[in-house]
Formats: C-alpha cells, structure tokens, sequence
C-alpha cells in the first residue's frame, strides 16, 4: 500500500482510479485554473467523464467546448481579487469587469460572477473601504438583477504567507460574517456570498455551523483541504463527507467547486477521490 505523506502526495490505495458521481446530490464543478498546466480542453473531458457538471476558473474561449460537453459555466471571472472596490478608484473599473461578467454569464447560460473586496489599501479605513464596496455593488445589482445573474463574493484568508493562491495577507474580506454583512447591506435578491470551507476552516473554522448560519445568502460553495489547500484526503483536518452531507441535507442546489492544488503524482486520481469523498 502506498504510504501518504503530510499532505497526501502519494495517493491512497483507497483511492478509486475509475470512481464516477454516483450519488449526484452535490453539484460538482472544479476551479480549472489548479489543474495547469493540464489543457483544458483535456481537463473537460476529464471532468465529464468523472461525472461533473460544470467548470470554472478557465479563460472564457473554452466556454463553448464546456457547454458543448454538456457541462455548465458554473461561474464567471470578473475583476480579480487584488484591486476590488475598498478602494474607490477603482470604482469604475471593477463595475465595468462585472457588467461584463454578467453579458458573458447570460451568453453561455451561466447565473454567478465572482467578485472580491479588494485588497486594504494605506489612507482608507475599514469602515471607509466597506463602505465603498456596498456603493459599488449596488452601482451593479439593477443590471445584474435585470439579467437574472448572481453577483457572488468571496470571502479569503489572509493568514496563509506561504503561497500566492493559498493565503491572501492584506485582503479586506478575510473575516466571512465581514462579507456576510457587506452582502446583507447590498440588499438585493441577487447579491450572494462565495463561501469557501478552505477559507473559513483557516480563519474561523467551525464550518458546518457557519455554513447553516449563511445559507440563506449563500450562492456558491468552494472545497480544499486544510491544511496546505491539498487533496482532500485523510491527512487533512476538514471532514468532507460530513461537510457535504450536511450541504446535501440542508437543500442547497448551487454548485460545490473543488479548489485544492493537486500534489498526488497521479493528478487525476487525485480529482476522482475528491469528487468521490463530496459525493455523499
């Protein structure tokens, strides 16, 4: 049996290498952006095969091959997590990238764009920077709610100091009921929260809790191991079985995006054994 390292990077003999969703109570996707530099057009075909039904954090151009494959757009980029509305010169481009996200979202079918806080910035006070970020979005929402489109925040962590994309220090929106009351004072049916487990679990954990305490704002949930943002396998703290039994119990119908950075040597066994462990 092969052995497992600290964050799973040999891959468990339990591990089924010709697992697909059985159960489908979990709307799977997968954030592509992780699996570079594996094609994406390879990575689709892959994804379909496993069983799930939609992609995102991919260059809009494999739009259409997705929703060929029968997959969804299950959330369209926007204005990028660094330079977001905290900050108000860029007010005007952030409203812009969302308007477009929206028009990209209702071409291909898809009902989310993402969007960020932004990072804080010298000179603007939190209250300041919140401030700010409702302003720009209530700019957005009469467009986004004539379109029928979600517009989801993320919540980040910014303890993690290690990894560009594992931790994001000197990000507004790091505290999740922080993002929760920012979505609350947008006020609007299609204002929504991105609750990442991976996110929470680092700065908060206690996920299933929060979880059921902000589902009602809840648009789209991310996945990842923790520690590390690795597999979702048995050396990490977050029990996902338990987790997505309860997301499956409580009704949610959105999307749950496998977001963890691959670190098995057999990287599509890896995908099979997190979309296999969220398929309760």
């Amino acid at each position: 049996m092969p052995s497992e390292t600290l964050f799973g990077a040999l891959a468990p003999a339990a591990a089924d290498p010709k697992f697909r969703v059985r159960n489908g109570r979990i709307r799977q996707s997968i954030m592509g952006w992780t699996y570079n530099p594996m094609p994406v057009p390879e990575l689709a075909r892959l994804c379909r095969e496993i069983g799930l039904v939609g992609m995102e954090g991919v260059d809009a151009q494999h739009y259409p091959l997705i929703r060929e494959l029968g997959m969804e757009i299950a959330l369209v980029g926007s204005h990028g997590f660094a330079k977001g509305p905290f900050n108000p010169a860029n007010r005007e481009a952030v409203v812009a990238a969302l308007r477009q996200g929206i028009d990209t979202a209702v071409k291909f079918g898809s009902k989310r764009v993402i969007t960020f806080t932004g990072m804080r910035e010298p000179g603007i006070t939190d209250e300041a920077g919140a401030k700010y970020c409702v302003e720009t979005w209530k700019e957005v929402m009469p467009y986004a709610e004539e379109k029928g489109v979600d517009l989801c925040l993320e919540h980040l962590n910014s303890r993690d100091f290690g990894h560009p994309m594992k931790g994001h220090p000197g990000y507004f929106g790091d505290d999740v009921g922080l993002c929760a009351r920012l979505v609350r004072q947008v006020d609007s049916p299609r204002m929504k929260l991105l609750f990442d487990f991976y996110h929470v679990q680092v700065m908060h954990g206690d996920v299933i809790r929060r979880y059921r305490e902000l589902q009602s704002i809840i648009g789209h949930l991310h996945v990842a191991g923790v520690p590390g943002r690795g597999e979702l396998d048995s050396t990490q703290e977050l029990n996902y079985p338990a987790v997505m039994r309860a997301v499956a119990d409580s009704g949610y119908t959105g999307f749950v995006a496998q977001e963890f950075l691959p670190t098995w040597t057999d990287r599509v066994l890896a995908l099979r054994h997190a979309v296999a462990l969220c398929d309760v």
